[in-house]
């Protein structure tokens, strides 16, 4: 990296935060007719989106969210010169708060679940083939999205640690998982008061 133009560094970095602003969720739902952010609960994500327009819209969502994550991750690594690296991680980070924090919405966005996720499929592609296989299983045992988001979050930093065994992965993978988790913390709370939406 140390030989790599600034320039492009700062600019892969900008580019990946807005790939993470494209509001998937507003576009898609608008095309069904609702806006997102005003009904359900609120949140522009896959979840809220086949809670009220179905899988078909939902779908289309999530694939749109992960690509902005594996778009970005691919772009760091193409200027770091290798896929698992330090600025890879950085720029998926950056997709992911582009998602979360986006300036063009006044910093309201979703949750990152599936940006992160798409971040983690360029990092590690079998780890992410099964988390997201296990998300639809654990959707499904538990009628709750949050309750399978949450698990497969946590479960992250787990395969990072025990099978990856990079310090620096470790503390980068933690990082992206604390901010998710963050960003559950209201859904967390429903899930305490038994309030928590069923989709």
């Amino acid at each position: 990296m140390s030989d790599v133009n600034p320039v492009l560094i700062v600019g892969a970095l900008i580019v990946s935060y807005f790939l993470g602003t494209i509001p998937s969720a507003l576009i898609v739902s608008k095309r069904g007719g609702i806006d997102v952010t005003a009904a359900g609960s609120g949140n522009p994500g896959t979840s809220n989106v086949v809670r009220l327009l179905g899988w078909k819209y939902g779908l289309v969502v999530f694939v749109a969210d992960v690509l902005k994550g594996s778009l970005a991750v691919g772009i760091g690594g193409w200027v770091a010169g290798e896929r698992v690296s330090f600025f890879a991680y950085a720029c998926g980070y950056a997709a992911v708060i582009g998602h979360t924090f986006p300036v063009t919405r006044k910093f309201h966005g979703g949750k990152g679940v599936a940006t992160g996720g798409g971040a983690m499929y360029v990092l590690y592609p079998w780890m992410s083939l099964v988390l997201c296989t296990s998300w639809f299983v654990l959707r499904k045992a538990t009628g709750k999205s949050a309750v399978a988001s949450l698990i497969i979050t946590i479960a992250v930093p787990i395969y990072v640690v025990f099978i990856r065994q990079v310090l620096w992965e470790d503390f980068a993978a933690l990082g992206l998982v604390v901010l998710i988790i963050l960003r559950h913390i209201p859904n967390i709370k429903r899930l305490r008061n038994k309030e928590e939406n069923a989709a």
